[in-house]
């Protein structure tokens, strides 16, 4: 028996158990709310995956198997997308402030993913919701309430984030959440506190390490998205669509496709279900992820990039990445250096 015939098995049940696990424990605890409807339909991490690669400018890999990632355009007022407002000092609550109003009301209201391993999901033992983005949210909690715990989590889709946001639903959103220039015309970001990027997903044992590495192979994308567009330009590569990145993870397993391609932070959570599998290529894409505040709040942008800012200065950004991210993605890297200039 071949070494990818003998782990089908095992990958598979860990997977299940993942996903069984994740459904189980998804019951709405005391400080939750969960959305239904389209919230409670779809992958979350083809949600991820669809509107993040679909919304940001990244590098043209014209026909060939090379690629690098690229800075996004500026936005129509000479801005780059990444820019956001200036802290200008500490994260202060002052009165009459929007986050007054939120520690009056006693909870910092969040919309999240619920199932996107390492970025946001729910624990199957303990039914937490955790992960790199869910650090996010609690350490702009404990600076507004003093209090991490202090959350309403609303689980949502990746295309609810704006409509929370603009129907005052959510105070912020941390969810995987691209930033580009559409975005700025109805809500307001924070600065970068994640850069996300394609890569590919390949067994443990494969000697591919980038893009140029895989002549002849067949890999796997989901279908209606610009990964699967990318995928097709790269020469010598066998493009498999598939309806999502959990089917292209099924496939991956029966050795139906030698890899998967699609953001880091997706193949992570597939990486972490998977000890046969590894991340591995630089990006060649530009996916820079954001707190997502309502427009007309400049207060609350400034304050989350003051957040943002402790949370590095602190060392909190580096051991949140190495806790969730560093097994599937190596050593942490700089956070995102943040760009200021732009009024909310």
């Amino acid at each position: 028996m071949s070494t990818r015939a003998a782990r089908r098995p095992i990958a598979a049940a860990l997977v299940a158990l993942a996903l069984v696990g994740t459904t189980a424990a998804c019951a709405p605890q005391p400080t939750t709310q969960l959305l239904t409807g389209a919230a409670a339909a779809g992958s979350a991490q083809e949600s991820v995956q669809d509107t993040a690669q679909g919304a940001a400018p990244r590098a043209a890999t014209g026909g060939t198997t090379s690629g690098t990632a690229t800075a996004a355009a500026d936005c129509s007022d000479g801005l780059p997308a990444v820019a956001s407002a200036d802290p200008d000092g500490s994260p202060e609550v002052t009165s009459g402030s929007t986050m007054a109003d939120i520690r009056e009301r006693g909870a910092l209201r969040v919309g999240v993913s619920a199932d996107t391993l390492l970025m946001g999901s729910r624990n199957p033992f303990n039914g937490d919701i955790e992960g790199f983005d869910i650090d996010v949210a609690r350490q702009i909690a404990d600076a507004i309430l003093g209090d991490p715990d202090k959350i309403q989590y609303r689980v949502i889709t990746s295309g609810d984030r704006e409509t929370v946001l603009e129907d005052g639903d959510v105070d912020v959103v941390t969810r995987a959440f691209t930033i580009n220039c559409d975005r700025w015309e109805n809500i307001a970001f924070s600065a970068e506190y994640y850069h996300a990027g394609q890569k590919l997903l390949v067994p443990s044992t494969s000697d591919v390490e980038s893009i140029d590495d895989l002549d002849g192979q067949r890999v796997c994308a989901p279908e209606g998205t610009t990964t699967l567009e990318r995928l097709e330009e790269w020469e010598g590569v066998e493009a498999v669509p598939a309806a999502t990145h959990t089917t292209c993870l099924v496939l991956f397993q029966q050795g139906a496709v030698d890899a998967i391609t699609g953001d880091d932070t997706v193949l992570a959570g597939f990486a972490a279900q998977d000890p046969y599998a590894k991340v591995v290529g630089d990006a060649v894409s530009d996916e820079p992820y954001g707190v997502g505040i309502p427009a007309g709040q400049p207060d609350m942008v400034r304050f989350v990039n003051g957040v943002l800012e402790d949370m590095v200065s602190s060392g909190q950004w580096e051991e949140s990445y190495d806790r969730w991210l560093g097994d599937a993605l190596g050593s942490a890297p700089d956070a995102p250096e943040p760009v200021y200039g732009r009024t909310p």
